[in-house]
């Protein structure tokens, strides 16, 4: 996936939060896992409760390790006979000997010779729903297998941009295809990955490597929501020591928005002063806000700091430049409950 297509990151960026964009994603890992219980053999390595995922439906989670922090975050969806799972594109050789050396008696194969694209924004179920009508009664996190232009694809209610759409896997010779049927669309465009991590980054979604990795917990990451009330209470996943200790008692630091004041974005590593001149944390990601109209920015502040209203500073190039913690996401989800 490019940076950017002919219309540019702001184009696309406008075109997804308007009408459709088409994301090609077909560098994440896609994964099948064969066994006896796959959901509740999961569960020894996520904090998630996939033994009772239904089929047919997906759920976000990640991998923890033994001192709670985050491996890779990751979408797992109940299939009926296997479960599917897409994870990082970066992390793919982490995450696949992870679970072949702890999912005892699971059949674990990623598979190559499938593209995954991307269908997101306020006119993706058009988009998609003309060519395959299946696709509209699928609401968010849910799955299902379907013909799209007479080539069967895995559709999925999903994605990585805080608007509707939809993740598509579709067999690797017909991908190009399939994505010039979406493209003929006269609401769709392509977008690359500039639009896509502006995107993001509105919708208050985190980024492994930047605003997530191997030392934050999920708690300091403010991704407790995504651990189910039993698993909380249970544990029995790597770290929860640490996760159910920080549930209870709050965690170090944690993650926030910040809007800074003027034009100029902070960027990953900017140090975040409170009023009084001492350090209170870290950019982790930033960049200029289209929909918003101004820079945004993601990071982490110690305890004590974070309440949406604080004024705080970002010393960007030796300078204090004032900035605001606001409630994340920058921009409402518009996902299809």
């Amino acid at each position: 996936m490019p940076v950017q297509y002919p219309m540019g990151i702001m184009g696309e960026h406008k075109q997804c939060r308007e009408k459709a964009a088409v994301f090609d994603v077909s560098h994440m890992g896609q994964v099948i896992l064969r066994g006896e219980n796959v959901g509740e053999k999961l569960e020894a390595i996520c904090p998630q409760a996939y033994a009772t995922l239904k089929e047919g439906k997906a759920r976000y989670g990640f991998f923890t390790n033994p001192e709670g922090g985050i491996m890779d975050d990751l979408i797992v969806s109940n299939a009926g006979d296997h479960f599917f799972v897409v994870v990082n594109a970066a992390l793919r050789h982490q995450d696949i000997p992870h679970m072949k050396a702890n999912l005892e008696g699971v059949e674990v194969t990623e598979i190559f010779d499938r593209a995954l694209v991307a269908v997101q924004g306020p006119a993706a179920e058009n988009v998609v729903g003309e060519l395959c009508p299946a696709a509209r009664d699928l609401k968010f996190m849910e799955t299902t297998i379907a013909d799209i232009n007479g080539v069967e694809c895995r559709i999925s209610r999903l994605g990585y941009t805080g608007e509707d759409g939809y993740e598509i896997s579709i067999p690797e010779d017909k991908a190009i295809e399939v994505t010039k049927a979406f493209l003929a669309h006269e609401d769709c465009e392509p977008a690359g990955l500039g639009a896509r991590d502006s995107l993001r980054l509105e919708a208050g979604l985190c980024l492994y490597g930047n605003d997530i990795d191997q030392s934050t917990s999920p708690i300091e990451a403010s991704l407790g929501w995504a651990i189910q009330k039993r698993r909380k209470e249970e544990g029995g996943f790597p770290g929860a020591d640490r996760v159910q200790k920080e549930l209870a008692e709050g965690a170090a630091r944690k993650l926030v928005g910040i809007k800074p004041d003027g034009r100029a974005p902070a960027r990953q590593g900017v140090e975040i002063q409170c009023a009084e001149g001492n350090t209170i944390g870290q950019i982790t990601s930033g960049s200029f806000g289209p929909t918003v109209g101004g820079p945004v920015a993601m990071g982490y502040v110690s305890k004590g700091h974070g309440e949406p209203g604080e004024k705080v500073n970002l010393i960007i190039r030796g300078k204090a430049q004032p900035a605001e913690i606001v409630a994340l996401p920058f921009v409402k989800q518009n996902y299809k409950r």
